[in-house]
């Protein structure tokens, strides 16, 4: 059975249901009904449930499924539903009809799509001839009236959101429309095909539209920028035809016969205008008894001009020019919307009745209702002959039609200007004004809430401080990237350097004035202290100007390096917003706010005057040529002045809501040049002009080197922190401790962190995705290495000795451990464990630590394979989150800032109360600290608990914190060198270590033979505690041979062998080549022959020998690493065979035949009469020591 929204009954079906409610007359909301076999099932909306009862009886009701949200239709699908053998009346050719075979009783009809008519008995028309386009808001929908019952067919269009304004293109079949909620233009054919966005950007509530059909141009209104403007009918080479005293422009019709275009404006004075195509004589044609003017429609045949007015409730009628004005309607409107004409009648949208109604055009007659609708209509046009359609007219843009005598005129696209000979617009802009709105710019658009903007060249740069970034494009809007996308909160102010192509910007959020390179790379910070709330900054020469405002505004200087800082001036500012340099006069501008003023003074501050005032909110300011130009908040308007006298104020633009920035470029000025501009100015990264010349400086947080041109690739010690969706780095090398971003990807919720610095890689964990990744630092190399298994990973810890990794899983009560690359998984911990949270390893002493914030709150201890658990501190805690280790002093730290030694003893209290740490660390003398609280990281001397200061503030969602420093991760362990031997998992102790093999077998037999005791040194005594499945050790007195150590070699069967202590045992006689270094590296150290196959399998080291005699060659080294790394097979043979062959003078007693058992523990026990050995011979070959030792005497 299947549920579908559509309801489609059968009369069987029909009728089953009415004998099932007259035997059952309690059903509650019976809905959609099916039948199959002998059963009935019916949907229900009462009951949300689908049911079911004998289709005979209406007996055995049961429900089948219930909890169901207003079940709606249901079907039966099963073949006995379609059964074979029924005729197909249509044939195989569909009956011949063009479109719909319809089958009958007997026969079958030809039908049509809906609004087409039929030509003959089989054939319809291929397109509709007359129609009417509305728009529901949701939907565009057609209406023909090329049949009789008028119907209406929805065209199949994605994403119409809420469609405002239509019009048809009737030679290329389009329909156009726009959307005032995605704030676009579109297009489609009639049919839905080749639907395409054609103007979506600088756009704010388009509400009328119009195409010239004859040039193919598009024409619109937007309410929200107050602009009439004009592309191709593709979008392209898009101008602003009118914009300034404009009001609630709203609806617009083209009359291309006679060259003008009529639009109505529902402002604060309404009325209705015209114009021509290019925007010439404007006038306004009617300005009285005008409330609400929406649709226009325009009667060639005529010459008239139709309107609708939703406030006087009115269709009218007058001349193109405004006479012979009359009223055709003044009743039985409730608020007109869009309006059009066919033939004899008007047609028009009703907002309050909903409906399309329609008249007669000429006298008032009945009112017809025809749909219920919401939006503006349209109907084809005809064709005219154009002075645009031989060689577009000439234009090498453009081509707009005009009223006669001139016919056209030729239009270059927004910021390019027409050459002389009105024909050719020149290639590029050559002075230029770029603004910004709220929303967009004159020059190019974007989305989102621009700021500021600077210009370079080609380039426009600008800032967002919505989306938090800096972008730039080219001036046509195309090639837009995001060159700075991290670490902005407020960027008020931009410049830019196009000689030594850096960009610079202030940051009122992070208290910051930041220099980059134009693309956004290299970034640095020059600025982080003593700032207020900065406004503006600008680039001039080698210095550098900014103002700020606050509880102490001033405008100030500095290098355009950071140095040698100035005040300017610091009295009688308000809000200094607007900077400019006037290079050619020497002379510092700026915008006030507050005191309302244009000032002006020298560029040491010296000789202050004012130019313009008052001014009302200027907030923007430029200069080009003799003048400076500004942008004023209250006034909403581009205003311009003499930059030397302030006089001759006037204004260029006006309606302009929401203004920001400002900027004049002159193409022709040229650049200037200093040295940076040549080969980077001999600097490694980057090279920043100074009053003496060039300063090479280094990205955020690294130092520059001593050769004062060069720098590192990454600083030498520095904080990671995570903030749920970013990692970001802190700098210790250097004082600003700016946070620069870590570009890993794909980054959802991540809570830990570890860094491993042997192979440079971060590992986290995410709980949104429950994985742990590892990636570079530059983001690339991002892998997943523990995919399944986890809940809350809250806690991660690399052993960078080991190549292991630890976690803590929250969800799961479990800590775990796996190799570096998550193989080798292995659950350590997992009883008595409630919320464990940070975890951490001190891999030289082979410890690890972690804390519990469950029902009894603990700090716990083990070895790193989990043995020897301890619980170090459960009194007085809370929710312990975060816990450190100081390597140097050997005490860890956690919780509320609290410390002890690795035992739990000497606890001492650092400091008390802290807000809300989470996740700590410890670097030299500093102990570090994330707060959700404060949200914010702080530090504070480790010995003392004083000395607390703020590193970071205003950071949102801070998790984990960890120091990369090649001293922090130092030492090392009996796992160190080749995993300690061990074939998966390496555990290391104290004085010893322990293999371990994976929860989950892999292909590789797991070898646990060399877990246990590791012997010291000779020349020092040590004590240690014995490995579980080791044995004592024996004496090493010379009578009685070398000592004999128990070690064990896992497999299914547990078999446990007893072999002499890192021995050879190596065939007397000759022997084959098959001692490969592949099998010495999987014994570490041990290389055993016997005669029997089976523990060739067992041990996948074992192979049969030709006499099954044995003799010993001692190593006082664990692993062969070295060797098996470096020698090939002939190679390793030929070793063995010199040893051989040097320990053969050795006098011993020729063994028997051992064949080992398969036997838990099995002795090699010497036998016979002491003897004396001479001292052992020592040759070092392929990086791997050995002594030749006597070989024991062997039992029989």
């Amino acid at each position: 059975m299947y549920l579908s929204r559509s309801l489609s009954l059968s009369v069987f079906l029909s009728l089953s249901l009415s004998v099932l409610l007259s035997l059952h007359p309690g059903l509650p909301h019976p809905f959609a009904i099916t039948v199959f076999e002998d059963s009935l099932y019916w949907t229900d909306w009462h009951t949300k449930s689908i049911n079911s009862a004998n289709k005979f009886t209406g007996k055995n009701q049961e429900i089948i499924r219930n909890k169901l949200h207003f079940p709606m239709e249901i079907h039966t699908l099963h073949p006995q539903r379609q059964p074979a053998g029924g005729r197909n009346r249509c044939g195989t050719n569909n009956g011949g009809c063009s479109h719909l075979c319809l089958p009958g009783n007997k026969t079958y009809t030809c039908n049509c799509p809906t609004g087409f008519k039929k030509v003959d008995q089989h054939n319809c028309a291929l397109s509709l001839d007359k129609f009417l386009l509305f728009a529901r808001r949701t939907d565009i929908r057609q209406v023909s009236f090329d049949t009789e019952d008028m119907p209406d067919d929805v065209i199949p269009l994605a994403n119409v959101r809420n469609a405002v304004a239509l019009d048809w293109h009737a030679e290329e079949g389009f329909i156009y429309w726009t959307d005032v909620t995605t704030d676009s233009i579109n297009r489609a054919q009639w049919d839905g095909s080749r639907q395409e966005v054609v103007v979506d950007t600088s756009l704010e509530s388009p509400a009328g539209l119009a195409i010239d059909w004859v040039t193919n141009k598009l024409y619109w209104t937007d309410a929200g920028t107050d602009r009439i403007e004009v592309s191709n009918a593709d979008g392209s080479m898009r101008t602003i035809l009118i914009w300034d005293n404009l009001d609630r422009p709203r609806d617009i019709v083209v009359d291309p016969i006679g060259g003008y275009m009529y639009w109505t404006d529902w402002g604060v004075s309404p009325k209705i205008e015209q114009a021509g195509m290019y925007a010439s004589s404007r006038i306004v044609i009617i300005s009285s008894n005008l409330t609400w003017p929406n649709g226009l429609a325009i009667d060639y045949q005529t010459q008239r001009l139709y309107w609708t007015d939703a406030g006087m409730k009115t269709i009218e009628f007058g001349n193109f020019d405004g006479s012979d004005r009359q009223v055709l309607i003044s009743s039985q409107l409730l608020q007109p919307f869009g309006l059009t004409l066919h033939e004899e009648k008007l047609y028009w949208t009703d907002w309050q009745s909903r409906s399309i109604q329609s008249s007669n055009k000429m006298t008032v007659g009945n009112i017809y209702q025809i749909y219920i609708a919401l939006s503006p209509t349209s109907v084809p046009h005809s064709l005219v002959q154009s002075p645009c359609a031989v060689n577009n007219g000439g234009c090498s843009h453009l081509c707009l039609l005009a009223p006669p005598p001139k016919g056209s005129s030729c239009t270059c696209p927004t910021g390019i200007n027409l050459q002389l000979d009105g024909k050719t617009c020149a290639h590029g802009n050559i002075a230029t004004m770029s603004y910004y709105y709220t929303t967009s710019t004159h020059c190019t658009t974007t989305h989102g809430r621009l700021d500021v903007l600077g210009m370079c060249v080609h380039m426009l740069y600008w800032s967002d401080s919505t989306l938090k970034k800096v972008s730039r494009a080219n001036i046509n809007g195309t090639a837009h990237e995001d060159i700075i996308a991290t670490g902005l909160i407020t960027t008020d102010g931009l410049a830019v350097d196009a000689v030594c192509r850096k960009i610079y910007w202030t940051d009122t959020g992070t208290n910051r004035i930041e220099v980059a390179n134009l693309d956004g790379s290299m970034r640095k910070v020059l600025i982080w202290q003593n700032l207020e709330r900065w406004g503006k900054e600008l680039e001039f020469g080698c210095q550098s100007i900014k103002t700020y405002w606050g509880e102490h505004a001033k405008l100030e200087r500095s290098a355009m390096d950071g140095l040698d800082r100035l005040v300017l001036i610091s009295n009688n500012l308000g809000w200094p917003n607007g900077l400019a340099i006037d290079s050619a006069g020497s002379q510092l501008l700026w915008a006030d706010a507050h005191t309302e003023r244009i000032e002006a003074a020298d560029l040491n501050g010296l000789n202050r005057r004012t130019l313009v005032s008052p001014v009302q909110h200027p907030y923007g300011l430029t200069l080009l040529g003799p003048h400076i130009y500004w942008t004023d908040w209250q006034s909403r308007s581009i205003q311009r002045a003499d930059k030397t006298t302030g006089a001759n104020t006037i204004t260029l633009r006006s309606n302009l809501p929401g203004l920001m920035d400002i900027q004049a470029v002159d193409r022709e000025k040229p650049l200037g040049f200093n040295k940076c501009g040549r080969r980077n100015g001999g600097c490694s990264h980057m090279c920043l002009p100074c009053p003496n010349g060039t300063s090479c400086a280094c990205p955020t947080g690294i130092l520059l080197k001593g050769d004062a041109r060069s720098c590192d690739d990454s600083p030498e010690t520095y904080l990671l922190f995570s903030n749920r969706v970013s990692v970001r780095r802190i700098s210790l090398d250097t004082n600003d401790h700016t946070d620069v971003h870590v570009p890993v990807p794909e980054l959802h919720n991540v809570i830990s962190l570890d860094y491993d610095s042997v192979d440079g890689k971060l590992y986290y964990t995410d709980v949104s995705l429950d994985v742990i990744r590892r990636a570079n630092l530059d983001g690339t190399g991002m892998e997943t290495v523990i995919s399944q298994g986890l809940k809350t990973t809250d806690g991660l810890a690399v052993d960078w000795v080991t190549r292991n990794m630890y976690w803590t899983d929250t969800g799961r009560n479990t800590i775990e451990v796996a190799r570096l690359d998550g193989t080798s998984r292995k659950v350590l911990v997992n009883n008595s464990l409630d919320e464990p949270r940070a975890i951490a390893v001190f891999p030289s002493k082979g410890y690890l630590f972690w804390t519990d914030w469950g029902h009894i709150a603990k700090i716990e201890r083990a070895h790193l394979d989990g043995s020897d658990r301890k619980v170090l501190i459960n009194t007085d805690l809370g929710w312990p989150n975060g816990l450190t280790l100081d390597y140097d002093t050997r005490r860890s730290s956690g919780w509320m800032l609290t410390c002890s030694d690795l035992n739990g003893k000497l606890r001492q209290i650092l400091v008390s109360p802290v807000s809300h740490p989470f996740a700590l660390t410890q670097q030299d003398r500093w102990i570090y600290w994330t707060d959700w609280q404060t949200k914010s990281i702080q530090r504070v001397d480790k010995h003392t608990g004083r000395s607390k200061e703020t590193v970071l503030a205003n950071v949102e969602g801070l998790m984990d914190i960890i120091v990369v420093s090649a001293q922090r991760q130092s030492g090392t362990n009996h796992c160190g060198v080749n995993n300690g031997g061990c074939s998966h998992l390496c555990f290391a102790k104290t004085n010893s270590f322990v293999c371990a093999c994976p929860d989950d077998p892999d292909s590789r037999l797991c070898s646990t033979m060399f877990s246990g005791f590791v012997p010291t040194s000779p020349d020092r005594e040590t004590t240690s505690t014995a490995a579980p499945n080791k044995i004592p050790k024996a004496p090493t007195d010379p009578q009685q041979g070398p000592p004999l150590i128990k070690y064990s070699f896992a497999r299914v069967t547990q078999l446990t062998l007893v072999l002499s202590s890192f021995s050879f045992l190596l065939p007397q006689g000759d022997w084959d080549s098959g001692y490969t270094k592949e099998k010495i590296r999987i014994v570490e150290g041990v290389c055993l022959l016997s005669n029997e196959e089976l523990y060739w399998e067992d041990l996948k080291q074992l192979k049969p020998s030709r006499s099954g005699l044995h003799k010993c060659m001692h190593t006082d080294t664990v692993s062969l690493q070295a060797s098996s790394a470096s020698l090939d097979d002939g190679e390793t043979e030929q070793l063995l065979q010199e040893e051989t062959s040097e320990c053969s003078s050795i006098n011993t007693l020729t063994p028997t035949i051992i064949t080992p058992q398969r036997h838990p523990q099995h002795s090699l026990t010497p036998a016979g009469p002491p003897r004396t050995n001479p001292p052992p011979r020592v040759r070092c070959k392929g990086g791997l020591l050995l002594h030749c030792l006597p070989t024991p005497t062997l039992p029989p």
